[in-house]
């Protein structure tokens, strides 16, 4: 409404009807819907709205279809009078201005949201009146109008106000007819595009059975590349939303034109949409074909589809996975679990390990087509477990267990009967057979079981038999690792992407949960070798996870291969810091007791940052530590997290402050915890010393903050909170500041006497409490007065 005062100085006659003569210039503030009022032509209001409605003066329409909501609103009241207002909209969607069209087209979500709301009397208005409407505008000549319709459309399927039936009769109907071969291309392209977008909100069936075959010619479209670049991006929405079957039935012959695309931006596009592709193909497919297929992607000829390839590459890879192989699955909370009856967690503590593995992979393992067999793997190695005692003998005991080659025989049949339609053969000479790597790690497995006997009676150290196996991985294509193991090579960088090394860190972790900890050490090096990468960025993303790797590894290989790598993240640059530092109690709960005792000596390093304006990290560091305190016993918080606490709440930054009052009455409360009455007074008197005599006001009034946490959270019997800090904070009453004494009042008012001390005190207390609600400021009186059972207004802006 901003610019109705430029209307306004062109003096329009109907202006006077409108009711607006009395804003003058100043018209944002009116209400949109004046000209319905009476004014001098004795007209009803709905007479007024069709006289409006279809003036000729186009800006008196504007304001019509700009206020339709409201107008709405005015006629609900009465049915006829309602549907008298519908039937004006839809003759109004008719008007031959283009902006009058759009401006309607705007109000038509939330007309929608009101209809919705009101449904139980208008059952059918939104479904008769406008979305024909909506549907007429994707094909208006104006293509404000078209963007405005496709704009609305897509908000009502989001909001879920159209029906699956208007879906399939009306929608779904004007996209096929826009998206014909002979359709126009400007309509067509946007056709196809909304199209892709509605298909994510729409039910499998309806995507099957009336969209699918559509996109599948479009994928094919000879004569527009912006078709198929759509198609291309949005290829992996397809995918996952119709399934398996149809995606390997159907789409993946497209997949591989698209793949092959004469144009560099599709092909590009095939890349980042691989894993969402592969996520809907069976472990055959997804290892016979896309593996082959993405090997072309990653050595494509143009630098841009190499590009997005390897950034795509750790997530491909991670579809592999398999959660008997890994020894993790994923339970449907999306945290991760042990597949047998191995627990990890803090190893002389019962802290169960329950933490989120990086989103990317969290996604790619839940949705992934492995994901069905989770519950029966993990429901087969629990029955597994219970029968051990039953199934051992010596003969068990001593023997190595025969390696399991299923997957070797499974994909050795496959090998025999799979299809090669759908692989371009002009590829098929830069790619290894996978039934020759199947056959050969058969061969190995087999000779290396049957030898292992022969070996042993031979003084071979079995260690080197261990060694041979861990070198036999299966669990994807060597190409695929191989190609993910390049990543951190120098002329990578060069020829591909500066970045590269980034985007290997950055994929490692679910890689890793891929691969399984039994073949850590086909990422060892790569790991090591990125730990100490020049960018900063690259040891910053490893910093960010290596917690979620430590729950990946187990307790053996964390301890000799990531605590080093940990170690020296804690000397690196504060941007590195920071990220070992937000998961700093995530990796030591992981830790056995005396590895975890080691870095109590290093906690103070935290204190020191390159920039000491960086007061973020000392937060952060003070919040770990309110977490990281149950890791320790009570003399190692009292020697060591003491100190650096009480540093804490001497910053200069009072959001620092703060937050460190808390993790003094954290420790507090694992003193008395643990029994340790002697250490939790003479910390009290520590306290007192340092905040109730403090010179500053600030210290005074972080006095009282901490008294009323200590009461609140039950930090120490009530009969030694009495004796040994009522009458500091009661002294406090009658300080000089303000502030100190509100913090005080709240104090006292709304915990203290709250938990009838029944002490010595009382009577003091009583007419402490009296007095401060008297005092001469009037927020002391407010807290002093204050009912604690109503609630409480927030000291903040005091503090």
């Amino acid at each position: 409404l901003a610019g109705l005062s430029l209307y306004f100085e062109d003096g329009h006659d109907d202006m006077d009807d409108f009711g607006f003569d009395d804003y003058g210039s100043e018209c944002d503030g009116i209400r949109i819907t004046a000209f319905l009022d009476a004014g001098q032509d004795n007209l009803t209001p709905l007479g007024r709205l069709e006289k409006y409605a279809f003036s000729e003066n186009v800006f008196n329409r504007q304001i019509v279809a700009r206020g339709l909501l409201d107008v709405l609103r005015e006629f609900s009241d009465n049915e006829n009078d309602f549907i008298s207002v519908m039937e004006t909209v839809a003759r109004m969607s008719e008007d031959g201005e283009p902006t009058v069209r759009a401006e309607l087209m705007e109000q038509v979500p939330n007309i929608a949201m009101f209809l919705h709301e009101s449904r139980p009397n208008f059952p059918a208005a939104f479904s008769r009146y406008l979305v024909p409407i909506v549907v007429r505008y994707l094909t208006d000549p104006n293509n404000q109008v078209r963007k405005t319709s496709q704009a609305a459309l897509l908000v009502l399927l989001e909001q879920g106000l159209i029906s699956k039936a208007d879906m399939e009769t009306k929608v779904c109907p004007v996209l096929l007819d826009l998206t014909e071969p002979s359709s126009d291309d400007d309509y067509k392209i946007e056709a196809v595009a909304i199209m892709c977008k509605v298909v994510t909100m729409l039910n499998k069936d309806t995507v099957e059975h009336l969209l699918l075959p559509r996109f599948c010619d479009l994928c094919s479209d000879a004569r527009l590349f912006q078709v198929r670049k759509v198609c291309a991006a949005n290829f992996g929405e397809f995918c996952s939303i119709v399934g398996q079957e149809a995606t390997e039935k159907l789409l993946m012959p497209k997949f591989f034109d698209l793949c092959s695309d004469s144009l560099w931006g599709i092909r590009k596009a095939c890349a980042e949409c691989f894993m969402m592709v592969s996520n809907s193909t069976s472990p055959e497919v997804r290892r016979t074909k896309l593996s082959p297929l993405f090997i072309s992607l990653i050595s494509d000829q143009s630098r841009w589809v190499r590009q997005a390839a390897f950034q795509s590459l750790g997530r491909f890879i991670s579809t592999f996975a398999n959660p008997s192989s890994t020894g993790l699955y994923f339970r449907e909370d999306g945290h991760v679990s042990t597949a047998d009856s191995e627990d990890i967690h803090g190893f002389d503590d019962n802290h169960t390990l329950s933490v989120e593995v990086h989103d990317v992979f969290t996604h790619t393992i839940s949705n992934g087509s492995s994901g069905s067999a989770t519950t029966t793997n993990n429901a087969k190695n629990t029955e597994e477990t219970e029968h051990t005692d039953e199934n051992f003998n010596s003969f068990h005991y001593w023997r190595s267990p025969l390696p399991d080659i299923s997957g070797e025989l499974e994909m050795l049949s496959s090998q025999t009967s799979a299809p090669e339609d759908n692989c371009p053969d002009s590829k098929s000479s830069h790619t290894e057979d996978p039934g020759q790597s199947a056959m050969l790690i058969f061969i190995l497995k087999v000779l290396t079981c049957s030898l292992t006997p022969v070996f042993i009676s031979m003084g071979i150290d079995s260690s080197l038999i261990i060694t041979l196996l861990l070198c036999l991985q299966n669990v994807i294509p060597q190409q695929l690792l191989d190609q993910y193991l390049s990543m951190t090579d120098p002329a990578r960088a060069q020829t591909v992407d500066t970045e590269i090394a980034k985007h290997c860190a950055f994929s490692l972790p679910g890689v890793a949960l891929t691969l399984g900890r039994q073949n850590w050490h086909c990422l060892k090096d790569t790991y090591e070798t990125l730990a100490t990468d020049v960018q900063w960025k690259v040891r910053r993303t490893l910093a960010f996870s290596i917690h979620e790797l430590a729950v990946i590894l187990g307790d053996q290989l964390t301890a000799a291969d990531l605590v080093p790598i940990f170690n020296g993240f804690l000397k690196d640059l504060d941007e590195v810091r920071i990220g070992v530092l937000k998961h700093l109690y995530d990796f030591l709960k992981l830790l056995h007791a005396d590895k975890r005792r080691e870095y109590l000596y290093q906690l103070q390093e935290f204190m020191v940052t390159d920039n000491s304006r960086n007061w973020r990290f000392r937060y952060e560091l003070a919040e770990q530590l309110i977490l990281i305190i149950e890791l320790y016993s009570h003399y190692d918080v009292y020697d060591y997290l003491r100190q650096i606490a009480l540093t804490l709440c001497s910053d200069k930054v009072s959001e620092v402050r703060w937050i460190s009052y808390k993790l003094v009455v954290e420790i507090l409360q694992k003193l008395y915890a643990c029994g340790a009455d002697e250490l939790g007074l003479n910390f009290i008197n520590e306290l007192t010393v340092r905040f109730c005599h403090c010179p500053k006001w600030v210290g005074r009034q972080a006095f009282a903050f901490i008294c009323q946490a200590v009461v609140e959270e039950d930090c120490m019997p009530m009969e030694q909170f009495s004796q040994h800090l009522l009458p500091s904070l009661l002294s406090l009453s009658s300080d000089p500041v303000a502030n100190v004494r509100v913090l005080v009042a709240k104090a006292l008012r709304q915990s203290v006497m709250e938990k009838e001390p029944g002490c010595a005190y009382s009577d003091e207390l009583e007419e402490t409490v009296m007095a401060l609600q008297s005092d001469k400021d009037r927020d002391v009186r407010f807290f002093a007065t204050l009912d604690p059972n109503k609630g409480l207004m927030d000291t903040a802006p005091l503090i």
